[in-house]
């Protein structure tokens, strides 16, 4: 209940983010909150979901009035779901006994980080066909049309980011083996774009992390910090931890 758990200063900064007015460090400092608290990653997910919708809405009736989203939120509360490749899942910090860290428990197929804040709609309609079946709980249909897609393309950006949906449903399925697999060609294919790159890297840590493999956890981690990216920071915070591990 929104009641029992607010924090206005932190709502302040995701509507400062939706629109586009933090810094790149600002940025970080926010999703390091975030990516520690579910309520209010799904609070910035409705929010950039509903900014999505009326900025569709303002498009196609320039002389509409339209609300803030403070407003919105209280009124629009089942405003349709945009379908975007998913990348943020949600932290476990008791998961590993000797960690301040583990592994993430969900990928979400609803949202993406970028710089510059959210992301498109998915480009591909397989992928968007894919992540609606997974969602709707037919998880094998999902899997094979997307392992049918990446037999027929030679498009090495379209199979990396099928490859990184595959591996998502895979990895929220408990598939974690099968996850790595399809991470892995992620991080192989060739010319692809950074964003891309650093999720197969950060997602492939995360499944590593899932069957205890934590060296190569470790060296994920550390190929999705040194990007410079997105997961820079969570990154960093993973690669510390685990460094202190003995093995």
């Amino acid at each position: 209940m929104i009641e029992s758990k607010v924090n206005k200063e932190l709502e302040r900064k995701i509507d400062l983010y939706v629109n586009g007015k933090l810094n790149a460090d600002e940025t970080d400092e926010l999703w390091a909150e975030l990516i520690q608290d579910e309520y209010y990653l799904d609070y910035m997910k409705s929010v950039a979901n509903l900014k999505a919708v009326i900025d569709k809405k303002k498009q196609a009736q320039p002389s509409a009035k339209i609300y803030s989203l403070p407003k919105v939120m209280r009124y629009a509360a089942a405003a349709a779901v945009i379908l975007i490749a998913g990348v943020i899942g949600v932290m476990n910090y008791n998961t590993t006994e000797n960690l301040s860290v583990g592994p993430i428990d969900q990928i979400g197929l609803d949202v993406v980080r970028s710089a510059d804040g959210f992301s498109e709609t998915v480009e591909s309609e397989v992928i968007r066909e894919a992540i609606k079946l997974a969602t709707d709980g037919e998880v094998n249909e999902a899997v094979q049309l997307l392992q049918n897609e990446m037999e027929t393309t030679n498009d090495t950006q379209l199979k990396a980011e099928l490859a990184l949906s595959l591996g998502s449903i895979q990895y929220n399925n408990g598939q974690y083996q099968e996850s790595i697999e399809s991470f892995e060609l992620v991080i192989t294919q060739n010319k692809i774009d950074v964003l891309t790159l650093e999720k197969g890297y950060w997602f492939l840590g995360n499944s590593y992390f899932q069957m205890d493999r934590l060296e190569e956890a470790e060296e994920a981690f550390k190929n999705a910090y040194a990007l410079n990216g997105a997961y820079s920071r969570v990154a960093k915070t993973y690669v510390d931890a685990l460094s202190t591990v003995g093995r």
